[in-house]
C-alpha cells in the first residue's frame, strides 16, 4: 500500500481532447499509470495517476487545463476472487467510505493495482496496515 498523487483534469468533452492530453504528457516523458474518465454534460473529469505528478500538474496548468491533485491509496492486491472484498470489508469496519476506485489486473494472474479515494486516508491506512482478523474456529 502506498499513497499516490492523483490528478483530476477537467477537459472539454469532444473527440481528440484525451489524445492531445496523452500526447502532451508523452512528449514530456510523463507516463500514465492509471486513468478513469467521468463524463459530464459538456466536460469530462479525467483522473490520472502519472509517473511525475508535479511535472504534469505544471504542464497541464500552463496549457490552461484546470487540474487539482489529491491523494489516493494504491493497493497491490492478489489477482484472485475475494481480494477486493477483503479490502472493502476492512475499510467498512473502520468506518472509511470508498468514494471511488479504479484499477487493473494483469492478464494471466499476479497482482492487481487498485487506486482508491477514501473518506479518511489516515484511518484507511491504519485499517489496511493491521493484520486481518481470522475467523474463529469452533
Amino acid at each position: 500500500m502506498r499513497v499516490e498523487t492523483q490528478l483530476s483534469a477537467f477537459l472539454e468533452n469532444r473527440a481528440g481532447v484525451l489524445a492531445e492530453l496523452a500526447d502532451d504528457l508523452a512528449r514530456h516523458g510523463i507516463g500514465i499509470r492509471a486513468l478513469t474518465i467521468a463524463n459530464l454534460v459538456d466536460h469530462s473529469v479525467v483522473r490520472l495517476v502519472v509517473s511525475e505528478p508535479q511535472k504534469a500538474l505544471h504542464l497541464l496548468g500552463e496549457r490552461g487545463v484546470l487540474v487539482v491533485n489529491s491523494p489516493v491509496l494504491a493497493l497491490d492486491i492478489p489477482d484472485e476472487a475475494g481480494a477486493l472484498a477483503g479490502v472493502a470489508k476492512r475499510l467498512g469496519r473502520a468506518g472509511v467510505n470508498i468514494e471511488y476506485a479504479y484499477g487493473s489486473s494483469p492478464v494471466g494472474g499476479g497482482r492487481a493495482v487498485v487506486y482508491v479515494r477514501v473518506s479518511d486516508l489516515k484511518k484507511a491506512r491504519a485499517a489496511l496496515a493491521a493484520r486481518p482478523s481470522r475467523p474463529r474456529r469452533r
